[in-house]
């Protein structure tokens, strides 16, 4: 979408007949970003730019930004970086210092948050992002960089709490997680929690982003005899793990994954091959969310259907979240200047549809994870703070046996 440059209406503000006073109309606030609209992980990036646009309708129906008696309109520029890191930060240079946009929104993925929001620290544009939970984003002291996913080093926190509570526990448990800075994140944060947990690790291996085969792994883990498998990757990655799992008769007791369970296109894609799956989730339409916007989380996850055609996600909500952060810190500091939006988004507290946004100093927020099962046709919620919420379909049968 082109910026518009609008004339600001005079000061003198318009008294309407009924009494009420109208803000003059000023100049769009334009958000850039830089998203996999094309490429391998394009089917979860399209979250982004679908959350992104609604987020902007939304906030634009209901009268748009107040900014020193001045309503503006959210606009949105963005750019398909292809699944391609060097890309996204070419284009992310290029919102910044040819399009002239005001302040940035994220891309998916860690490994794209964390080389992109280099481009914001070094020019002082904020970017809030809900695509990149890596700790490293977080570690390196920058400024202008606000994540809404929480930590990936405690992704598998619930989950390793539900695995002491399982019966059986299970007896030996496989760390399985991409080279990328999300997956290694978690990794490394996984590990002592299952150390803490006493549980007995029998694989820790690392395996190629975007891999395609999983044979070898699959052979170690069905030649082990392990119980329990955690898998850190992205959705195509999964969804050719699980396939594989399936070819290869390779049904441990559970598999847990960090992505694709909470996504209505993963459980499409694998049908009755999801049963039983675990994941995990910071975000469910729930009606106790409330929001400035959209009312609540359920009116929000309707609305976002009948848009698109298919179900939000945590992916989705963060996203809103990133958009709805931008337009509160703007209204908080009474001004679209990067550096004083950027110490309103320091200091910003409200809730949003997605849950309580505030940042900690390193500007990320933390939520907690509910672990997931897709049992059947539905995705329950099975563990979550005070322990089982839903019974977990526990021990998983042979894939013949079900």
């Amino acid at each position: 979408m082109s910026r518009r440059l609008l004339h600001a209406l005079p000061a003198l503000a318009l008294v309407l007949s009924a009494g009420a006073v109208a803000a003059p109309e000023a100049p769009d606030i334009v958000l850039g970003a830089s998203i996999q609209l094309t490429g391998p992980v394009a089917n979860t990036g399209r979250y982004y730019r679908d959350a992104y646009q609604i987020a902007v309708d939304q906030i634009n129906a209901a009268g748009g930004v107040k900014i020193g008696g001045a309503a503006h309109k959210l606009a949105l520029k963005i750019y398909d970086n292809q699944s391609d890191v060097n890309l996204s930060v070419r284009q992310y240079t290029q919102l910044v210092t040819q399009d002239k946009v005001n302040l940035l929104l994220g891309p998916f993925a860690s490994n794209f948050a964390l080389a992109d929001s280099a481009v914001s620290e070094k020019y002082k544009v904020p970017m809030v992002q809900g695509g990149g939970a890596s700790d490293q984003i977080f570690s390196r002291k920058f400024k202008y960089i606000f994540g809404t996913l929480a930590p990936a080093s405690n992704y598998f926190g619930s989950t390793v709490e539900m695995l002491k509570a399982l019966k059986p526990v299970p007896a030996s448990v496989a760390l399985l997680y991409a080279d990328d800075s999300f997956d290694v994140s978690v990794a490394q944060g996984t590990r002592p929690l299952l150390k803490a947990a006493g549980l007995h690790v029998a694989m820790d291996e690392r395996y190629s982003t975007n891999a395609t085969d999983f044979n070898s792994l699959l052979s170690q883990i069905k030649s082990k005899k392990v119980d329990a498998v955690l898998v850190a990757g992205h959705e195509t990655e999964i969804l050719n793990f699980v396939r594989q799992a399936k070819s290869l008769a390779v049904a441990p007791k559970m598999y847990s994954f960090t992505v694709g369970v909470p996504s209505e296109d993963f459980r499409k894609a694998l049908g009755a091959d999801a049963d039983y799956a675990f994941g995990m989730t910071a975000w469910l339409p729930s009606a106790a969310l409330k929001d400035r916007w959209f009312g609540d989380a359920e009116q929000f996850a309707r609305a976002y259907k009948a848009k698109y055609g298919y179900d939000p996600d945590y992916h989705a909500a963060s996203g809103v979240a990133d958009v709805e952060a931008l337009a509160q810190a703007m209204e908080s500091a009474g001004s679209m200047d990067p550096q004083k939006v950027r110490d309103a988004l320091a200091k910003t507290r409200f809730d949003s549809l997605y849950g309580p946004i505030a940042f900690n100093a390193h500007g990320q927020i933390d939520l907690p994870q509910v672990v997931i099962q897709v049992q059947g046709d539905k995705l329950a919620e099975v563990y979550g703070a005070k322990g089982f919420i839903t019974q977990p379909k526990y021990p998983m049968p042979a894939w013949n046996a079900r």
